[in-house]
């Protein structure tokens, strides 16, 4: 949510960065028009109650003088009703303030690239080589089937389009991945591994920007209960509602989840392999900085995610998404593409954002700095990674002539074996 004070007194600067975003802006003039009516209802709030306590003073003089005050109660009793009326308009006009606000995106860095779409999308840099073989390269969809660890007809029976059972090697691997990314971003990293509730509150969604906007994305249970379309959901409300130490800063957390989407307005995208699943696993990484390093922490943050393609040998490139391609809450965001030689293309595999104090503002999260002042924690985030996108990403590029897939080197004591072939 961004900073009601720094937005009335910069609205056209604001306005002109917002404009620069994909999708409907709000009328941020009705902001400004809602926040005169709330001063204007507590200006009268106040002038009517010092005019009550004028009143009660002259009620007293005229008792005690033994004079008629009945044509000032009578005034009292008007200023009562007229207070009694301004409480729940202002509680309207607040509510209105806030759900207004609540539905503005935030406000780009200046140094992300202008543009409406990802085509605008800036490249940084790349690593590795394409793969490159002497025969048609698959896609990952039809070597899972081939070798029996990617079952997507009984995935679909058991649960419908958009999930996909994992079996055998395939099982393996992926749990081989989840326990390797988490080694590597804890103990090499410096991240510490927390494990989070798969359900949350609507209030630890409201934190991280997905609701009230975003509510069609996501899977509600009867218990008003969400399943967490990503582990920052819990992982970054964890410090909700909280001050922390200032020497305690960057805090940096990841974790292992599922995650659950609905995928509304994707139909008809992505629908064959693992791209794009209902539920999918993720190790996240989640940090907590001081604002005035919270772009050097992005960076750090963005190589740590990075750290897991190198090592798995995947090539891959850094973007810097446009202002019409960044997500709801994110300031800046760098998205890691994987190459898929089956696919012929780079598709994400990461996104690493920085929210500067858009979800701290949200889920009042804090730091007390040296002067003794509270201020507004900066928080960042970013996939470490997304397991199903690596693994499909491996068995794209390791595939060999004969069907089969080569275990990376670095992932081989985890899975406990080198090699995928057919049964």
């Amino acid at each position: 949510m961004l900073d009601l004070k720094n937005l009335l007194e910069n609205l056209e600067d604001i306005k002109s960065r917002l404009q620069t975003r994909r999708g409907d802006l709000l009328d941020l003039s009705q902001v400004e028009k809602l926040q005169k009516k709330k001063i204007a209802l507590q200006q009268e709030h106040d002038h009517l109650r010092q005019k009550q306590n004028e009143a009660s003073k002259e009620i007293q003089k005229l008792k005690k003088a033994g004079q008629d005050a009945s044509n000032i109660l009578e005034q009292m009793k008007s200023l009562a009703e007229r207070l009694k009326e301004i409480q729940p308009e202002s509680e309207e006009v607040h509510l209105q303030l806030h759900h207004l606000l609540m539905q503005i995106p935030n406000v780009p860095h200046p140094s992300v690239p202008v543009g409406e779409e990802e085509s605008a999308n800036q490249l940084i840099r790349e690593w590795g080589s394409k793969s490159s073989f002497s025969f048609k390269a698959k896609a990952h969809w039809d070597l899972g089937e081939d070798l029996g660890i990617l079952d997507f007809e009984r995935g679909a029976k058991l649960s419908g389009a958009r999930f996909t059972l994992y079996r055998g090697l395939g099982a393996r691997l992926e749990r081989a991945l989840i326990n390797f990314m988490l080694e590597v971003q804890g103990q090499e990293n410096g991240y510490e591994e927390v494990l989070p509730p798969f359900l949350v509150h609507a209030k630890a969604l409201e934190g991280t920007g997905q609701l009230p906007k975003f509510e069609a994305d996501l899977f509600k249970t009867q218990t008003d209960h969400y399943l967490i379309p990503t582990a920052e959901v819990p992982v970054t409300n964890i410090y909700q509602d909280e001050i922390l130490k200032e020497a305690d800063l960057p805090i940096k957390l990841t974790a292992y989840t599922p995650c659950f989407r609905s995928e509304a307005g994707s139909h008809g995208k992505d629908v064959r392999g693992l791209i794009r699943q209902h539920q999918f696993n993720k190790v996240e990484l989640v940090k907590f900085a001081h604002p005035d390093n919270s772009y050097q922490e992005l960076e750090s943050l963005t190589a740590d995610a990075e750290s897991i393609l190198q090592k798995l040998g995947l090539p891959y490139r850094v973007m810097a998404l446009c202002t019409g391609d960044l997500g709801f809450s994110a300031a800046k965001t760098y998205d890691l593409e994987v190459w898929l030689p089956g696919q012929n293309c780079y598709r994400e595999i990461s996104s690493c954002s920085n929210f500067e104090d858009f979800q701290a503002r949200r889920a009042k999260i804090r730091f007390k700095d040296n002067q003794g002042k509270n201020r507004l924690v900066h928080t960042l985030n970013g996939s470490g990674l997304a397991v199903g996108r690596t693994l499909l990403a491996i068995l794209e590029n390791y595939q060999q002539a004969d069907g089969s897939i080569m275990i990376p080197e670095a992932l081989r004591s985890f899975t406990g074996f080198d090699k995928i072939t057919k049964s």
